[in-house]
């Protein structure tokens, strides 16, 4: 039997950990953009579908093929996929660069991006069930 332990993550310079650094930081400061865009997209759709209802307008487009509440969910809607495919990228680049920098501090990216997420479920279901 050999006894083994296990390696240590080798050490870098602090020229590369200020690199690696930077990346993180540029893939929190992408992340967030992409946050406040999926924010806006589902605010905006929200605020039109209840716009129209507020003005009880809601009948007089239901003759024609996008009315405000389509219009309304298909904002929604994209700000929620752009969300979604966002959060896949950076916890992809994120997974990479944690492989070669182990000490790369936790990010509250994502949890915001999650917390942005259940909100824009809930607007969804809202404007889906039309309350």
């Amino acid at each position: 039997m050999t006894n083994q332990q296990p390696q240590a993550a080798p050490e870098i310079d602090a020229a590369a950990r200020f690199d690696l650094e930077r990346t993180r930081i540029a893939y929190e400061n992408l992340m967030m953009s992409w946050i406040r865009t999926a924010t806006s997209l589902i605010t905006f759709g929200f605020s039109i579908y209840k716009f129209f209802q507020i003005e009880g307008h809601g009948s007089a487009y239901t003759a024609r093929l996008i009315g405000p509440r389509e219009f309304a969910l298909a904002l929604v809607l994209i700000g929620l996929g752009a969300l979604a495919l966002a959060t896949m990228e950076y916890r992809q680049n994120i997974r990479l660069l944690k492989a070669q920098y182990p000490q790369c501090p936790r990010s509250l990216a994502g949890l915001v991006a999650a917390s942005i997420s259940v909100l824009g479920v809930v607007a969804l279901v809202a404007v889906i069930f039309r309350q």
